[in-house]
């Protein structure tokens, strides 16, 4: 790969907020050319439909052999991206791997600014959005931790006259402390006329902060309105958790995205669990809004219908997508619905104005939680189409057989764990099985759908983790604040589940304890801050990651109290179900690219996707592999997806059959969801790849970057001039 233009650093200072850097090239960002000169991706899921479907059809199945690199743009940063890039005007906008925003012509990958905000943050940052009054005024919005950014979108300079300086900050406006707060915007919101509504990030422990769905003045940055997911008094569903939930719960956030009805003004947001995720005894009830799809008035934030996919969550079955607008024929109607794929493998449907299921959906009795204080839900909802796209039984029959010691290895793992199918609540003491896993099932790629057929494309992770709960402990020694915070996703062995969630053995030769009480008080990655954290408990924690020193330490508050557990049961963190020699313990396919007839709910064809480069060499190909990053689907026939973790591939299919027509290797990963657009008449297929996301065993050092790719047919079959 080689580096794009050089560029220089222009300082721009703002009162009462950090240095804000924009970065540029001597060119300006093209002006708006005359129509129809390049049709674009707008938008994260390609629209506010989040259908992530193209009419574009030069690119087809017939020559889609040719297709070439047309242009390599390298960050030269590491760390990974998931993001899924827009493109406007000609001009192509996405994020770095720390986070840095960035335009590029989008035919040449010709480098024309970074915006870089002084503040280096790492871990997923999906995408941006953009925003025009329809003149001179153009806009790009960029999340930063937990800010969001105004950028004029010709120089990346921020807009002084957007909130404070140039940005809001999301830890404000939820009525508690901002500065205990942890909200971050992973996921790009919706822009709705001249509104920014979004969702966020916040920790998946308590103490957590509210998932609150909020709507910006695009011009201003002040706050519009508010949804509370976690109800006050007085506000409907408050009955559904605890007297005081309001006040000491957190979650129910909508961190996946959002789809827009822009005609009737409507906002369609998936939520996710409540914290804490695995015990909810002091949140009794089925806890409304977790775990549902809202249907808002965009203008207002008035709750117009609602279903909840999960009652009581105690499983971390977050709404992993943003929902797909769709429309689908059934029984000679035509009718505008609504689809969200879920984490336990299912694909719900409901009519967009109405909420009324497309399908029948039947509660059925689960089991009960034998947790002291737990009490689970007695029924849950199951659509009775389409078939779930995930395995969700874990038997002997679909135990692995790669070898026969795996194999026997796997079947003795299989009869220590509590076993009994989806929803069985964890337990003390003993591993219960979570499959399809706790990444899904869906996962937060997205889904892609095809206007003209019907057909729903959702890849899907097919593997089994397993999960279980401890007593909590007092924090007054390192080890218990350890225990306390971090061994839910760190372990309490620091063993982590890479690459999901980091392993902290051997951290001090990685990373100084500065950097590491750093990453605990702001957050980093997929976790969330701990500015709850004293600094002195900070640093007990810092000494017992770093070298395991372990000694009495306190979280002590301004008033002189130490904090007891806010559960009594704590989770003991995520583990894969994988063989000893570091492969799923399930038999393959380990992830599947799904084609659904959402016309009728049947399955139109089914295929395994990825696979490990070392098993094909050996005669184990096509096994599927964890992927993460999602489909698109165009008028040309085609569906472009990499997602795959080990073989670095990035693939084009038959939309009709599934048939593999094109593959390319791109320098990592591409764990981003691809955009497709036409600039000067010629369409560009553009991904983004930083990998990170590799098992170590599979993916030698997991290596990472922050690369994207674009290509494009021959100009001479393309039948397009140069672009100059």
């Amino acid at each position: 790969m080689k580096r794009t233009a050089t560029v220089l650093a222009i300082f721009v200072a703002a009162a009462s907020v950090p240095i804000l850097r924009a970065v540029r090239s001597t060119q300006p960002a093209p002006s708006r050319p005359l129509a129809n000169v390049h049709r674009e991706w707008a938008a994260y899921g390609g629209g506010p439909e989040q259908i992530r479907y193209s009419r574009l059809d030069q690119i087809n199945r017939a020559n889609v052999k040719q297709l070439e690199q047309a242009w390599v743009y390298d960050s030269g940063e590491t760390g990974g991206l998931q993001t899924q890039p827009i493109v406007v005007d000609g001009v192509l906008y996405a994020v770095t791997p720390t986070h840095k925003t960035f335009a590029l012509r989008a035919a040449t990958g010709e480098h024309l600014w970074t915006f870089d905000s002084g503040t280096r943050a790492q871990g997923p940052n999906r995408g941006v959005m953009y925003w025009t009054d329809g003149g001179n005024d153009r806009r790009v919005y960029a999340a930063v931790t937990r800010y969001v950014y105004a950028l004029d979108a010709r120089t990346g300079k921020p807009i002084p006259t957007f909130g404070d300086g140039g940005r809001i900050d999301l830890n404000r406006d939820l009525g508690r402390d901002p500065e205990r707060q942890s909200v971050v915007l992973t996921t790009p919101g919706v822009v709705h006329k001249d509104l920014l509504i979004l969702g966020g990030r916040v920790s998946e422990g308590l103490p957590s902060s509210p998932g609150d769905v909020r709507a910006y003045n695009a011009r201003t940055g002040a706050l519009q309105w508010s949804f509370h997911t976690i109800p006050h008094p007085g506000e409907a569903g408050y009955d559904t958790w605890s007297k005081e939930s309001w006040r000491e719960n957190g979650g129910a956030n909508s961190w996946p995205g959002m789809a827009l009805d822009a005609a009737r003004g409507i906002i369609y947001v998936p939520t996710g669990s409540a914290a804490a995720d695995f015990y909810g005894a002091n949140r009794v009830g089925d806890n409304l809004y977790a775990n549902s799809l809202l249907a808002l008035n965009a203008d207002t934030g008035k709750l117009l219908w609602h279903f909840q996919f999960v009652r009581h969550d105690i499983w971390d079955r977050d709404a992993p997508a943003p929902p797909n607008l769709i429309t689908i024929r059934r029984d000679g109607k035509t009718i505008d619905a609504v689809a969200q794929a879920t984490k336990h493998g299912y694909v719900f449907v409901f009519d967009r104005v109405t909420g009324t299921p497309i399908y029948p959906i039947e509660y059925r009795k689960v089991p009960p939680s034998t947790v002291p204080g737990e009490v689970a839900a007695e029924t849950q909802p199951f659509p009775t189409r389409p078939a779930p796209f995930a395995r969700q039984d874990l038997t002997p029959e679909t135990i692995t057989s790669r070898t026969p010691e795996a194999r026997a290895w796997a079947l003795s793992e299989l009869a220590k764990f509590h076993n009994e199918g989806l929803f069985v609540p964890l337990s003390v003491g003993r591993q219960t099985v979570i499959f399809p896993g706790f990444d899904g099932g869906a996962e937060w790629g997205g889904q892609a759908f095809d206007p003209d057929t019907g057909i729903y494309y959702v890849n899907a992770n097919d593997l089994a983790w397993t999960g279980g709960l401890a007593p909590a402990v007092e924090a007054g020694t390192a080890r218990g604040l350890y225990q306390q915070n971090c061994a839910a996703c760190h372990r309490d062995d620091l063993q982590g589940t890479p690459p999901q969630i980091a392993s902290l053995v051997g951290i001090a030769q990685r990373k100084t304890k500065a950097e590491i009480s750093a990453i605990v008080e702001k957050g980093a990655g997929r976790m969330p801050g701990f500015p709850y954290l004293s600094g002195a408990a900070r640093a007990a924690v810092v000494d017992f990651v770093s070298d395991g020193t372990d000694r009495p330490a306190d979280n002590i508050s301004p008033a002189g109290n130490r904090p007891a557990p806010l559960v009594p049961y704590r989770f003991t963190g995520y583990r894969k179900f994988l063989d000893p020699d570091g492969y799923p313990a399930v038999a393959p396919p380990w992830g599947t690219l799904n084609a659904i007839n959402l016309n009728t709910g049947d399955l139109a064809w089914r295929i395994p996707l990825g696979e490990y480069p070392e098993l094909a060499a050996k005669g184990l190909a096509n096994t599927g592999t964890e992927n993460y990053g999602g489909p698109i689907v165009t008028a040309g026939g085609l569906v472009f997806i990499a997602a795959t973790n080990f073989d670095r591939k990035f693939r084009a299919f038959d939309k009709a059959t599934g048939a593999l027509l094109w593959e390319a290797a791109l320098p990592f990963s591409g764990n981003g969801t691809p955009a497709t657009y036409e600039v000067g008449g010629r369409q560009y297929v553009a991904i983004a790849a930083g990998g990170g996301k590799g098992g170590a065993r599979h993916d030698p050092g997991s290596a990472s970057g922050g690369a994207y790719v674009a290509f494009a047919l021959p100009r001479q079959s393309a039948q397009v001039p140069e672009v100059k």
